[in-house]
């Protein structure tokens, strides 16, 4: 019976099923809408891990609570193929528009991108200096988790790796402070007693790398969830505290791209929907996910599963036909595919770091708890402000735009169901690029300073 009541396929529609009747519930101008998934999980996934952790090895259900714990609760590959439909079904809708933002904003995307990732590093840099030291690398994790970044979790572990070999292996070279600093991280304080300390051994030096590499992993899952709850409800609540009329805004939107708008979109014939073409669309932007690109002594770039699908989506989706496939496609069935895939994504995101949330809240994680919510806002309020009110940037695009410099697609969806439009996902895309190498540039600064 356990079996059946913890099976992804149960866990998965009771946490959407409980998680849609959550977003229904208006508090004034407020709703969770399909985000309400995600907090249904985490109660879910938290309560749902508590109960295995307690199964004896006697138990016959052992077996099966131990696999589904090394899962995470629901398999990674649920959580990326939700995510690809998500990602491409938006990028699809807002394809058609792509053009006429980047030409209508161009620069500015680009410039916030850079902006929203340099101000995370700067705070997460500031906070490193008064919070605790038994791992610096902690740092460069709650930054990434905080900017809800895959990539830049991937780019800062290999650059942690990196980074830890080089001490270890010229460690004879360093200063006693410095020798301090890596014996404190390994726990080992008492091993130091003078400045001519003999070199580790090699298991030392394996064991720093690998706590290098952890202390990345931790700050990520720490700072993720929280990095996406402050997004969700950023973008819910800065069109209330800043008075901003959505509808007048979107009507403003109307206007500029009209203005900046094509004529030979009109001949690009749309069908009801392409099976194959979608599929394209997700299989060509996977490898475009997967192709790095270097940047010299920073590591190296890659988009990632989200970036290359979006990618994907928003060109095809913008050229309309190749042959016989149709990029074009009805927008109440790609819109259904849309809130489908993202309700399913909050709900595994919940379910998967539903236990680590709780326990961060109530143990010693609190500390990265705090910094990750403070770098998130940090990040986002300025990212925000700049936005609006240096730039100038129409609110229905910003939404986007904040998003995609937060790297956070999750965050995509809450600012879709917010504004009423599928516009926010060309903002988006245009933004994600530039922020994502800011987070590998950034991240990689962050290990070799802290």
């Amino acid at each position: 019976m356990l079996t059946y009541l913890v099976s992804p396929f149960i866990l998965m529609t009771l946490t959407v099923f409980f998680g849609m009747i959550l977003g229904t519930i208006r508090f004034r101008k407020f709703s969770f809408s399909t985000s309400g998934a995600m907090f249904i999980g985490i109660l879910i996934g938290w309560r749902v891990v508590k109960f295995l952790k307690t199964i004896e090895p006697n138990n016959e259900f052992y077996d099966t609570a131990q696999n589904i714990l090394s899962k995470n609760t629901i398999d990674k590959g649920f959580f990326d193929l939700f995510l690809i439909l998500f990602i491409a079904s938006v990028g699809l809708l807002a394809a058609k528009d792509v053009g006429r933002v980047i030409k209508a904003y161009g620069i500015k995307f680009i410039l916030l991108g850079f902006v929203i990732t340099f101000i995370g590093a700067l705070t997460t840099y500031g906070i490193s200096l008064i919070g605790p030291k038994d791992n610096p690398y902690l740092y460069s994790g709650v930054y990434t988790g905080a900017l809800t970044s895959s990539p830049g979790l991937a780019s800062s572990i290999e650059t942690a790796t990196m980074h830890s070999s080089e001490l270890v292996e010229k460690y004879d070279l360093l200063s006693y402070s410095e020798k301090q600093k890596i014996l404190n991280i390994l726990g080992e304080n008492a091993h130091l007693n003078t400045e001519n300390t003999s070199s580790l051994t090699e298991e030392q030096k394996n064991n720093f790398i690998k706590i290098a590499e952890a202390g990345v992993g931790t700050g990520y899952a720490v700072g993720y969830p929280f990095g996406l709850v402050i997004v969700i409800f950023a973008i819910n609540f800065l069109p209330i505290i800043f008075k901003i009329d959505i509808d007048s805004e979107k009507i403003l939107l109307a206007e500029d791209l009209k203005n900046n708008s094509k004529q030979n979109d009109q001949r690009i014939k749309e069908v009801y929907f392409d099976l194959s073409a979608f599929t394209l669309v997700c299989i060509i932007g996977y490898f475009i996910g997967i192709l790095k690109i270097s940047l010299g002594s920073l590591d190296e770039l890659s988009l990632g599963s989200t970036g290359g699908v979006l990618v994907s989506a928003l060109v095809l989706g913008h050229i309309g036909n190749i042959g016989s496939f149709c990029f074009r496609m009805n927008n109440r069935i790609l819109g259904i595919l849309r809130e489908i895939s993202i309700a399913y994504f909050f709900a595994i995101a919940g379910l998967r770091f539903g236990y680590q949330v709780v326990v961060s809240l109530t143990g010693p994680g609190l500390t990265l708890v705090v910094a990750s919510i403070f770098i998130a806002s940090i990040a986002l309020t300025l990212g925000f402000l700049i936005g609006k009110y240096v730039f100038k940037i129409n609110w229905v695009m910003l939404s986007g735009a904040i998003c995609g410099g937060m790297t956070s697609t999750p965050g995509l969806g809450a600012a879709i169901d917010v504004v009423g439009s599928n516009e926010p996902a060309a903002s988006y895309g245009a933004v994600y690029p530039f922020a994502l190498i800011g987070m590998v540039l950034f991240s990689n600064i962050l290990n070799h300073i802290v």
